[in-house]
């Protein structure tokens, strides 16, 4: 089984976008897979069960068919830092509760499990705990999500010396475009392949959901 957590550079980079091409291109190779997204805000009640969009992309995305409550075991309905969430709520994220969530999948034996983060790699969870706390807990290897925008060389280097600075391997990382007009694109990809100390493993192009190009060299992570 391969595991991997999946971390951006900021909120709102294409981090399940992401996740979804990589289950998507395991699947286009064969490999089982499962997507998990221990802790989300920003959820639509629906009855008495609360559903984040981005863990429905991932269960839909996996080739394992799971009810959401396993994709997505810590769910707030409001959409702020979901530390502050749990606040209002009188809750707390427990960490036990993010751990046994990751267990059950893995009894499921996929060849493939990502697990996505929320917002970037120091998110808080409470109690003075981050959710980095917990993948260091887990020793998985990093992806790293850039977002390709203005500000994403400091953002993506910061995120790799804190990841690197907590003991962690990265696996490598990917480069999101998030719109077709940033100035000076091709020049902070090269910046980022010279800085960053893993390999860049995919381009994402702007506008071109799902292609078998960019398929086929995701699905190169898992050989």
């Amino acid at each position: 089984m391969q595991q991997y957590f999946v971390t951006g550079t900021d909120t709102e980079v294409g981090k399940t976008y992401v996740s979804e091409y990589l289950l998507k291109a395991a699947s286009h190779i064969g490999l089982t897979s499962l997507g998990y997204k221990p802790v989300s805000a920003g959820c639509e009640r629906k009855g008495q069960q609360l559903i984040n969009e981005d863990a429905r992309k991932l269960q839909q995305a996996s080739s394992i068919s799971l009810p959401i409550e396993h994709i997505n075991p810590v769910a707030f309905e409001p959409a702020i830092a979901p530390h502050i969430a749990a606040e209002l709520a009188n809750r707390d994220i427990e960490i036990e509760v993010i751990d046994t969530g990751l267990q059950q999948l893995r009894q499921h034996h996929p060849d493939i499990l990502l697990v996505e983060g929320a917002g970037g790699w120091r998110l808080p969870i409470g109690q003075g705990h981050l959710l980095s706390d917990v993948v260091k807990y887990w020793q998985m290897e990093v992806i790293i999500v850039v977002g390709m925008r203005l500000g994403c060389l400091n953002h993506a280097l910061l995120t790799a010396q804190a990841i690197q600075a907590d003991g962690l391997q990265i696996k490598g990382w990917i480069a999101n475009q998030l719109s077709l007009d940033m100035p000076c694109y091709r020049e902070n990809i090269q910046t980022l392949e010279m800085m960053i100390a893993a390999p860049k493993l995919a381009e994402i192009p702007f506008g071109q959901p799902h292609s078998q190009a960019v398929l086929a060299e995701l699905a190169q992570i898992f050989s």
